[in-house]
């Protein structure tokens, strides 16, 4: 089984051919369906061989297909301060990207 380690979004996930990976939103320009390539490759590794970068393997590339642009579901952030009539409500979402794994590649 071939997998790899990614860093994107300041985050590092492990992924391998035919999964799908929730990460951090790119760019407001993507579109489900388009291809995005990962430079920043940590780490390949298969049966036989293991590649460490040092920080990154060079010449290795990780592709996929953004197949989900989604949002988290809401995150409720309270501000009380008891017995002074204070209190705040927000809600954030998270936006995401759902990207499916095509192909590990090695230079």
């Amino acid at each position: 089984m071939q997998f790899a380690v990614i860093e994107t979004g300041g985050k590092q996930y492990k992924v391998s051919p035919g999964t799908t990976v929730k990460i951090e939103k790119l760019a407001d320009n993507a579109k489900e369906g388009d291809a995005i390539a990962f430079d920043k490759v940590l780490l390949v590794a298969d049966e036989k061989n293991t590649s460490v970068g040092t920080p990154t393997v060079t010449g290795a590339k990780v592709t996929g297909t953004l197949s989900k642009i989604g949002r988290h579901p809401k995150v409720l952030v309270v501000k009380y301060k008891q017995k002074s009539r204070y209190l705040k409500r927000n809600g954030h979402r998270q936006p995401y990207f759902e990207v499916k794994i095509d192909a590990i590649s090695v230079k």
